[in-house]
């Protein structure tokens, strides 16, 4: 989050829209925001109240959010989302909302050769055959139906699906230890 204060040029007061997000990840950010939450559902358990920032919650899906006028927003922000929407015609309409309702976003997809995979746990997960990812599937399935729904729907969006849907934007490679963690497209607020 320190990294994306710096390079978004954060504020105070900015309205951002936080695609698929929740509040834990807004704790790390010290700068007061009225930040917008859309997710398919609401979340039992989910703060509703910060001392710092202000928090709205909006049950949509954010490959079409016409509830919102164009530039409603400040930023956009995605933390990890953007693989879980979908075929490449959802997330291009995600992408193209993104765009529409801010001038700045910050978009941000786990990394394929991170040795763990963010959503499974499983080391190299996109680099098994077929065969072996739906097995595991099917095992798991037996005990974590939900989860292992989760897992089943996510895609990898490489760095050049990235390009291509936010053409323009800048480039940031979030590295643990050295390692490729995630990858992110993001024009900055002015």
């Amino acid at each position: 989050m320190r990294v994306f204060a710096t390079r978004m040029n954060i504020k105070p007061d900015l309205r951002v829209l936080d695609l698929g997000g929740t509040p834990w990840i807004w704790a790390h950010l010290d700068t007061p925001l009225n930040i917008t939450f859309v997710n398919l559902q609401h979340a039992d358990g989910i703060p509703r109240r910060h001392d710092l920032h202000t928090f709205t919650f909006e049950i949509g899906d954010a490959c079409n959010l016409e509830k919102f006028a164009d530039k409603s927003f400040d930023i956009v922000f995605s933390n990890s989302v953007i693989e879980h929407v979908g075929d490449r015609e959802k997330r291009m309409a995600f992408a193209a909302e993104a765009r529409r309702l801010a001038n700045a976003y910050w978009i941000q997809t786990p990394a394929k050769s991170f040795p763990i995979e963010a959503h499974c746990g499983m080391p190299f997960w996109w680099y098994y055959p077929d065969s072996w990812r739906k097995y595991f599937i099917e095992k798991w399935k037996v005990k974590l139906p939900l989860w292992t729904q989760m897992v089943e729907e996510t895609t990898y969006v490489s760095e050049n699906e990235l390009d291509q849907l936010f053409s323009g934007s800048l480039s940031y490679s979030e590295r643990y230890c050295g390692l490729l963690k995630s990858n992110c497209r993001f024009i900055s607020y002015n």
